[in-house]
């Protein structure tokens, strides 16, 4: 999911139900937008619509499912059919985002699952506070190994080049650009928090 973990896991560990209520005020925000928003505004709109889908699947994932990852792709799918549909609409701005989204969290979990790094990931979350990131640290540096290494680089080109070639395609392409590119970048950030200081990844 293109949502920083970082940032929206610690608010759905604390309080799951109030994060996923805040799903339809992000929601209703842009529907409100795309309808009457004022000028460059009223392209933000699809965005949060788009946007919305996405964090209403990490809200329900991080909220009570976080301790069963194989659920985590399919969950994240729960739009896909409403998406499909939007892309020939007035919606396809968020139908882009959406799918964008979705492709970037499936090219994570594939390559969490590729790397072998995805049984420690229930053992990371029920793990005691005290010894969590320290399971996280060495689930990160699992990642730094050689073959799994060349396996996320390669990952994170490949998004990168189909980002550029998505960029030529109007305004949807770019929405869709950006956000593949945020994956990228999101992915990163938190490889290097949990190596770096695991406590601000989110995930413990």
């Amino acid at each position: 999911m293109v949502v920083p973990v970082f940032l929206q896991a610690p608010w759905v560990r604390l309080h799951p139900s109030s994060a996923t209520l805040f799903t339809a005020v992000i929601l209703a925000t842009g529907v409100l937008l795309e309808w009457r928003g004022p000028g460059r505004w009223r392209g933000f709109g699809p965005l949060l619509v788009g946007f919305s889908g996405s964090w209403l699947a990490g809200c329900l994932f991080w909220g009570w499912c976080r301790l069963h990852p194989l659920w985590h792709l399919p969950i994240e799918a729960f739009a896909l059919p409403l998406a499909l549909a939007g892309l020939s609409g007035r919606w396809r701005n968020a139908a882009l985002f959406y799918l964008a989204s979705l492709l970037g969290t499936a090219c994570t979990d594939g390559a969490m699952a590729l790397t072998g790094v995805m049984p420690l990931w229930p053992q990371v979350l029920s793990a005691p506070v005290a010894e969590a990131p320290a399971l996280l640290h060495q689930a990160a540096l699992q990642v730094l190994q050689p073959a799994p290494l060349a396996l996320v680089l390669g990952l994170a080109v490949a998004l990168t080049l189909l980002a550029r070639r998505c960029r030529g395609s109007g305004a949807g392409g770019r929405l869709a650009a950006a956000t593949l590119v945020t994956t990228v970048l999101v992915d990163g950030l938190f490889l290097i928090a949990a190596l770096l200081s695991p406590q601000l990844s989110g995930l413990v």
